[in-house]
């Protein structure tokens, strides 16, 4: 019952770590019920570890769908069109694509960091300022 659940290529995408994370719960429930499902499992294991170089795997290891950090950068930018924004929450949101996500967690945390450095920047700058102005009341 089990293995008509899951698709190779979802099997796949689970052993190389692209299956969207509720997906991959699904399939680690499953798997610890059903012995078919892990021999399955350890049967695609093996069969990528040959050198088989089908342009499915090449396609899939490469990640060439995937857009690269700096058009994510773009994206939390606002910079990009309508079209490539459309295919860009696509990829994320429907296809779910763990690195992609992990790449615009990163990409967050580091605009994150940069604006809190601006403000402490122009604080610090102003602070000095301030502390120039003669005393008294303001013009």
């Amino acid at each position: 019952m089990a293995i008509s659940r899951f698709s190779d290529l979802e099997l796949r995408a689970y052993l190389d770590e692209e299956l969207p994370v509720a997906r991959s719960l699904e399939l680690e429930a499953a798997a610890r019920h059903d012995p078919a499902l892990r021999q399955r499992l350890a049967s695609l294991l093996s069969e990528d570890d040959r050198t088989d170089l089908s342009l499915e795997i090449i396609w899939r290891r490469r990640r060439l769908s995937c857009p690269s950090r700096g058009t994510w950068a773009l994206y939390l930018a606002n910079g990009l069109g309508d079209g490539l924004t459309q295919y860009l929450e696509f990829h994320l949101h429907t296809i779910g694509c763990r690195y992609c996500a992990a790449n615009l967690d990163d990409l967050r945390k580091d605009r994150d960091a940069e604006a809190e450095r601006r403000t402490r920047r122009v604080f610090e700058t102003s602070v000095g300022r301030l502390r120039s102005l003669p005393a008294g009341p303001l013009p």
